[in-house]
């Protein structure tokens, strides 16, 4: 099963990290992500520009949709990048999560399992062109 753990920070997140250096930062990251390699459970890991006024926000509630630069207008939590993981249970997701590193006052990982094209109707015209390009692609 695919999990994504999504890393969220607060400002009390990155206050808490403002001094540390940035070699260390790598350094841990490096070193949990390594792990995950190891152990043959990491498909995909990206990190998300901590800047928010560099994102927008595309809000569907009208038509025709409203898009809105950063900053948003709640701020509490932001997504600060994720993994995407291929491990046997919620259960061995939760244990990574639990040793992902700049774990801190504010720092949250929200885990979903990420749904396979498998799950969807395969007679499906729409899934069938999914799985002859995922398969075109190596991705299947």
């Amino acid at each position: 099963m695919k999990y994504m753990l999504i890393m969220r920070a607060t400002d009390e997140t990155f206050a808490a990290f403002q001094d540390v250096d940035f070699d260390e930062v790598m350094d841990s990251m490096g070193r949990f992500n390594d792990e995950l390699i190891r152990a043959g459970v990491l498909l995909a890991a990206e990190g998300l520009d901590p800047e928010p006024s560099s994102g927008v926000v595309v809000d569907y509630s009208s038509q025709p949709p409203v898009v809105t630069d950063g900053p948003y207008g709640e701020t509490k939590e932001l997504f600060g990048g994720f993994w995407i993981l291929d491990v046997a249970s919620k259960e061995e997701a939760v244990e990574w999560a639990k040793r992902a590193p700049l774990a801190g006052p504010g720092s949250k990982a929200e885990i979903r399992r990420v749904s396979t094209i498998d799950e969807f109707p395969q007679d499906n015209k729409w899934i069938k062109k999914e799985r002859e390009w995922r398969e075109a692609t190596g991705q299947l």
